[in-house]
């Protein structure tokens, strides 16, 4: 089976990515951020949340990208 991987969107280019971060974002990012030592600040747009989100993975060593 043949399985080509789907390229990642720019938060930047999300239709989307002005909209207040969602209730899981925000609950990830506490938890990463904890983990990380840092503050997160508290209203953050979806393409924010996300791009900090992979700044804390990479931190923590949590980081999805193989």
């Amino acid at each position: 089976m043949d399985v080509h991987p789907v390229p990642e969107k720019d938060p930047a280019d999300w239709a989307t990515g002005d909209e207040p971060m969602t209730g899981p974002q925000a609950s990830y990012l506490g938890t990463l951020a904890q983990e990380a030592g840092v503050e997160t600040p508290g209203e953050l747009t979806k393409a924010e949340a996300s791009r900090l989100i992979d700044e804390l993975q990479a931190k923590t060593g949590r980081s999805n990208q193989t």
